[in-house]
């Protein structure tokens, strides 16, 4: 990145982290951890196009350089101004939705893992658009779990999400949104996936009770 292209990625990063707090009113409620320097998987809900920057915004600057959102790359490829935004500002892990393509799809998001990279997941794998609180977890995190054991797994339930950022809109309302940080899990010797994955959903339900 050039160094001109590397000032208007941070010019821009701080634009969209500043208008993220003041329309949605952005809190950060840690409930069952501190923000730290841990390798970290924050694993939330996922209701919009914005989820990951309103908890990519929530968490202090520091944190922020060293955690990448992972997205759907269908979405964030398809034109300029996108690829510029989740490449350059957020430096996001695109990954195939779907596990379309060659190869392994969560090759990039083990390469970030290899590289002291912190991650934004969302295990449901596309957004949830039905009354559900919660769609099925896809497996991906599971496998993430499985291969880097000492990973912590921090549960993010978002609120406000379908309201802030309506199926059809384009920008944000201006409502709060709270962000509930729950306590870090890890895989447990000789659980298994659906074990793992029904106490990951469990986690994130019980975060959502704390969303008054």
């Amino acid at each position: 990145m050039n160094t001109l292209t590397g000032w208007v990625a941070e010019l821009t990063a701080k634009c969209i982290t500043l208008a993220a707090r003041l329309i949605t009113g952005t809190r950060a409620l840690w409930l069952g951890c501190n923000p730290n320097h841990n390798q970290r998987l924050y694993f939330a809900n996922h209701r919009s196009h914005v989820d990951f920057v309103l908890l990519w915004a929530s968490l202090p600057a520091l944190l922020r350089k060293r955690t990448r959102p992972v997205a759907g790359a269908e979405y964030w490829k398809n034109t300029a101004l996108k690829r510029f935004i989740s490449q350059r500002v957020f430096n996001a892990v695109l990954v195939p939705r779907g596990g379309r393509g060659k190869g392994n799809p969560l090759a990039p998001v083990q390469q970030a893992l290899a590289d002291g990279d912190s991650l934004i997941f969302f295990p449901e794998g596309t957004r949830n658009l039905s009354e559900s609180p919660l769609l099925p977890f896809k497996s991906g995190i599971y496998h993430l779990a499985h291969a880097h054991p000492d990973l912590e797994l921090i549960p993010v339930w978002i609120t406000n999400l379908n309201r802030v950022m309506p199926k059809g809109r384009y920008l944000p309302l201006p409502l709060l949104s709270t962000l509930h940080f729950g306590a870090p899990i890890t895989l447990q010797d000789e659980e298994t996936k659906m074990e793992f994955l029904e106490r990951l959903r469990l986690a994130l339900l019980d975060m959502s009770r704390e969303d008054v």
